[in-house]
């Protein structure tokens, strides 16, 4: 099972960045990473280093047990648990990708308050305001269960955290400076993760 979950994220790796910002050069002649923005606070860093770090961990620890030297845990190592772990780690890589092509030319890594781009509210964005992110949060809770050990459990909480800190402190702030009334009003009717639930008062 580890060596299907690491082929599975060597996959979507290449799907959600390597396709994806060729898409972006072809569509726009930009790759569309950005990164730290200039003046980048402690929550901009914060958020990155535990998304980064989370992702690092929960790959660690599949390469771990693959490598034998981290155990499973018993419990969770059975054939219906790794069969609900390879659904939900390939719907939300999928989702990822297809939410990521739902942002057209819109679609970045970063934010920068010196580019201005449209506001995506349709799709995928209609049902919750970051479907990229809850599908990454559905995808590493997938292969948590696919190679269950308590790493790659941690490693999911870290993850779901960064995003959070990432939606809350650097992107809803700045999608409020560059599009004001017009993202108050989506985010006022529709959630944030998850359909009606984190809207914005």
């Amino acid at each position: 099972m580890a060596e299907l979950a690491i082929w599975m994220l060597i996959a979507f790796g290449v799907l959600s960045f390597g396709v994806r910002v060729a898409i972006q050069l072809l569509r726009t002649g930009e790759t569309g990473l950005i990164g730290l923005r200039p003046g980048a606070g402690s929550a901009d860093w914060l958020s990155g280093i535990l998304s980064i770090g989370g992702t690092a961990a929960a790959v660690a620890s599949v390469i771990l047990v693959l490598d034998d030297s981290l155990a499973e845990i018993d419990a969770l190592d059975t054939d219906a648990v790794h069969a609900i772990g390879i659904v939900l780690a390939a719907a939300g890589g999928l989702a990822v990708f297809g939410a990521q092509l739902g942002m057209g030319e819109s679609w970045r890594v970063g934010v920068s308050d010196e580019q201005r781009t449209d506001l995506v509210t349709g799709g995928w964005f209609s049902i919750c305001r970051n479907p990229i992110y809850t599908a990454m949060i559905v995808g590493w809770i997938g292969f948590a269960l696919m190679v269950p050990t308590r790493l790659g459990s941690v490693a999911v909480l870290i993850v779901a955290a960064g995003l959070e800190l990432q939606v809350r402190a650097v992107e809803e702030p700045y999608l409020l400076r560059a599009h004001g009334d017009e993202y108050r009003r989506y985010a006022s009717r529709v959630g944030r993760f998850v359909p009606g639930l984190g809207r914005l008062s």
